[in-house]
């Protein structure tokens, strides 16, 4: 029987992950393969080669054909359309990722932000699991939320819900103003701060030398301490921003810059100056399920 045996699949910039797991979260099978880039049919490809290459390593038998998979992307469906939008993976963009996959796999496919995988994945049975209203935040390649309440995905008509890296940095300095250009075209996005790119690009302006984000994050050397704290700070004014506007259960913190040492500990405390209520507590996490959340919550799209 494969009634309770779900198939996702994580479509990042660098890697394209696929797992087979029952209803109850026992993985059956988990693959990785890195991302064709630049290249849309070849991405096609390599998503349906990855959904029966985890299928066959999970012994799923011949009715899989019959079962859909579920699918997390950066960017979002335009719900009148059915094109991508806003994906920072610049070749899906106005590209029918939808349908197309459904023609090439022969498949029914369920696609949602990968933002909102990673939230729906922690709200059922991760860091948030229980709670009423999730937030979660990816801290990459890119940056990027997805909001959960009551156990469902909140997509909104525009398909662009918790779409929080393309805000504005808020409450900023003098010397944060405009802000650098954004892939998007505008200035001053959360994505061009709050990513791994946007932390070794902060740190190059203010010293000139050219790090990688897990570098500085590590490092002990005053420029990086001072860039970390920069950091932290644009991090809570962000997040404090959202906790205004839906005032979330809790916060979920998700991507690699996550995984930074004491960074979902310090942040309730930073938010606070930031957040408007006479008795602020704000509960912040990190993704249980680590960097596998997303697909995790790719497949639960199928449930």
């Amino acid at each position: 029987m494969t009634d309770n045996i779900l198939t996702g699949v994580d479509l990042g910039g660098t890697k394209i992950s696929a797992v087979v797991m029952e209803a109850s979260g026992r993985e059956l099978a988990r693959i990785r393969v890195a991302s064709p880039r630049n290249d849309y049919a070849a991405t096609l490809a390599a998503i349906a080669d990855i959904v029966n290459e985890a299928e066959r390593a999970a012994g799923l038998g011949p009715d899989t054909a019959n079962r859909p998979f579920g699918i997390g992307t950066p960017g979002s469906t335009i719900p009148s359309s059915g094109l991508i939008q806003n994906a920072n993976s610049l070749w899906l963009n106005g590209k029918p990722l939808w349908a197309d996959l459904e023609r090439v796999t022969d498949r029914r496919v369920i696609m949602a932000n990968d933002a909102n995988c990673l939230a729906l994945s922690e709200s059922f049975d991760g860091a948030a699991a229980g709670e009423q209203t999730v937030f979660a935040v990816i801290l990459g390649t890119g940056v990027g939320g997805g909001l959960v309440i009551d156990g469902k995905l909140l997509n909104g008509p525009l398909g662009i819900s918790g779409e929080w890296g393309h805000n504005p940095l808020p409450w900023p300095q003098k010397s944060e103003w405009p802000g650098p250009i954004c892939w998007c075209g505008r200035y001053g996005c959360l994505e061009t701060w709050l990513s791994g790119p946007g932390l070794s690009a902060d740190h190059q302006r203010q010293t000139g030398d050219s790090l990688a984000a897990d570098v500085i994050a590590s490092a002990a050397t005053r420029a990086c301490v001072e860039t970390m704290q920069r950091y932290r700070d644009r991090l809570s004014r962000a997040i404090a921003g959202v906790v205004n506007i839906i005032d979330p259960n809790v916060v979920v913190l998700g991507g690699g810059l996550s995984r930074i040492s004491g960074l979902a500990e310090e942040l309730p405390e930073l938010i606070l100056p930031h957040v408007f209520s006479d008795a602020p507590s704000i509960r912040i996490v990190r993704a249980m399920h680590g960097d596998d959340s997303g697909v995790r919550g790719a497949a639960r799209l199928c449930a």
